[in-house]
C-alpha cells in the first residue's frame, strides 16, 4: 500500500491510496469466504459453487463491496498514521480503479484537525476577581441552618398566616378542564416561600382548617408548557391542616446542637473560614479561565464545522446523563422548556466552539513548550481517581486505572501543566 496526500481546501485533504493487486486479491478471497454460503447455483450444493462460477452467474462485481470494505478498513488507518493525517470526521470514499488482477485505487476525502497559529501567550495582563465574605452572607447561612433545624407543630387555633405550613389538596383547571400535573394530595406548602405561581400562596392567608377556596392565578407567558403559557387557571383548594414553624434561637446552645463548636461566635468563625476558602477557589478557577480566554484571543484557528458538531453531540450526551439522574429524558426536557433539539444545538454552538478552540490551543502550546506527563504524575492522577472510587487497595486500583485510561490521564495531566504554566507567566491586575 502507498498513499499520496493532497490538500484540496482549508482543513480538507484527499488521500489517494493504492492497494497492491495481490493484497486486493486477498480481500476478494475474504469476501468470497464471507459470502459463499449465501449463493444457490444450479448444479452445485448451496454454498459449494466456486468463485468463478458465482461471478459468472451474478457478475464480476458481486464481491466488490465487501472486498472494498476489507481493503479500506485495513489501509485507511495505516495511510492516516504514515502521513500524520488527523481526521475529525468520517471520510468520503471514491473508487478510482477496481478490477481483479490490478491494483485497487481509491480516494478518501476527509476534514482534518486545523492548523493552530499561536499569538502571545506569556506575560498577558489578566484581571483577577477577589471576593470578600460579608456579614450578610454568614447571617444568611445561619438562617438556613436555623430553618433546617426548625420545629414544626400543628397549629391548634387560628387561620393561615405567612410562615405557616398548610397541608392542602388541590386540583387545577384551565377553561374548566383539569390539566396534567395540576393536582396534589396532602401537599405541604410553606406560605410565603414562593413555591407556587403568581399569588397562589397569598390567597390562602386567612383560611382555616377545613376551608375550601377557588384560587385564581395566571401562568407566566414562558411557563414552559404551551397549553398553560399565559393562561388563567382556577385551583380548587381544601385546607387539611395548618402547622407552625418554630425557629430555634441563634445562641450558643444552637451552635452546640448543630456543630462541633461550643459557642455561636466559633460557629460563625468556622462559616467565615469555609466561605473564604470557597471564594479563594472560585477566584482561582475564574482567573485560570480568564487567562485561557486571553490566550485564545491571540490565537487564529479556522475550526471545522465537524469538530463543533461533535462537541455539541458530547454536550447533548452530558445533558442526557444529567437528566437521567433526575428521572427525565431529552424529549421531556424539550417539552418542559419549549425547545427542540435544533434550538438547543444552536444555543450550545458558541460554547462548543469555545471549548474546541481552547482544547486545540492548549494542545498546540503543549507541543511548542514540550510539556509532557511523567509516569509519576500519571500514577498520582490515577491514585486521585482511585480514592474517589473508594475501596481498600488504592495501589492496585490506581494501576488498573493507569492501564485502562492512560491516554485520558495523560491528557488531563498535560492540560493541567499547560494551564499552570500560562497562569504562572501571566500578570494579575486588579
Amino acid at each position: 500500500m502507498n498513499a499520496k496526500v493532497e490538500k484540496i481546501e482549508n482543513n480538507v485533504v484527499k488521500l489517494e491510496i493504492t492497494v497492491d493487486s495481490q493484497e486486493f486479491k486477498g480481500a476478494m478471497k475474504k469476501a468470497f469466504n464471507k459470502n459463499a454460503k449465501k449463493f444457490n447455483i444450479p448444479g452445485f450444493r448451496k454454498g459449494k459453487a466456486p468463485k468463478n462460477i458465482i461471478e459468472k452467474y451474478y457478475g464480476n462485481n458481486v464481491f466488490y463491496e465487501d472486498a472494498i470494505n476489507f481493503c479500506c478498513d485495513d489501509t485507511y488507518p495505516k495511510a492516516l498514521q504514515e502521513n500524520d493525517v488527523k481526521p475529525v470526521d468520517y471520510p468520503q470514499i471514491d473508487i478510482v480503479q477496481i478490477e481483479e488482477g490490478k491494483d485497487f485505487i481509491y480516494t478518501a476525502k476527509v476534514t482534518v484537525v486545523p492548523e493552530v497559529k499561536l499569538g502571545d501567550y506569556k506575560g498577558l495582563e489578566v484581571k483577577k476577581n477577589v471576593y470578600e465574605v460579608k456579614d450578610e452572607e454568614i447571617d444568611n447561612e445561619l438562617k438556613a441552618m436555623q430553618q433546617k433545624n426548625a420545629r414544626v407543630e400543628t397549629k391548634e387555633e387560628g387561620s393561615i398566616e405567612k410562615g405557616n405550613i398548610a397541608t392542602i389538596d388541590f386540583k387545577g383547571f384551565v377553561d374548566d378542564k383539569a390539566f396534567e400535573g395540576g393536582e396534589g394530595k396532602d401537599y405541604e406548602l410553606e406560605i410565603g416561600s414562593g413555591t407556587f405561581i403568581d399569588n397562589f400562596e397569598d390567597q390562602l392567608v386567612g383560611l382555616n382548617k377545613g376551608d375550601s377556596k377557588d384560587v385564581v392565578v395566571t401562568f407566566p407567558a414562558e411557563y414552559g408548557k404551551e397549553e398553560l403559557n399565559g393562561k388563567e387557571a382556577t385551583f380548587k383548594v381544601t385546607v387539611k391542616d395548618i402547622k407552625l414553624k418554630e425557629l430555634p434561637a441563634l445562641d450558643d446552645e444552637f451552635a452546640k446542637e448543630v456543630s462541633e463548636f461550643d459557642t455561636l461566635d466559633e460557629l460563625k468563625a468556622d462559616l467565615k473560614k469555609k466561605m473564604e476558602e470557597a471564594n479563594e477557589l472560585r477566584s482561582k478557577r475564574e482567573y485560570e479561565e480568564a487567562v485561557i480566554d486571553a490566550v485564545c484571543e491571540n490565537v487564529t484557528i479556522d475550526i471545522p464545522k465537524a469538530m463543533i458538531d461533535k462537541e455539541i453531540d458530547n454536550m447533548l450526551k452530558d445533558l442526557e446523563m444529567r437528566l437521567k439522574y433526575q428521572g427525565l429524558d431529552l424529549q421531556t426536557y424539550y417539552q418542559y422548556t419549549n425547545n427542540t433539539e435544533e434550538k438547543v444545538r444552536e444555543y450550545m454552538k458558541e460554547t462548543a466552539e469555545k471549548r474546541v478552540k481552547t482544547d486545540l490551543t492548549v494542545e498546540e502550546i503543549s507541543k511548542v513548550e514540550k510539556i509532557e506527563a511523567t509516569e509519576e504524575e500519571l500514577l498520582a492522577k490515577a491514585a486521585e481517581m482511585a480514592k474517589q472510587y473508594g475501596g481498600k487497595d488504592i495501589e492496585k486500583t490506581s494501576k488498573l486505572i493507569l492501564d485502562s485510561q492512560k491516554s485520558y490521564l495523560e491528557l488531563g495531566v498535560i492540560n493541567e501543566k499547560v494551564i499552570k504554566m500560562l497562569v504562572d507567566n501571566s500578570k494579575e491586575i486588579a
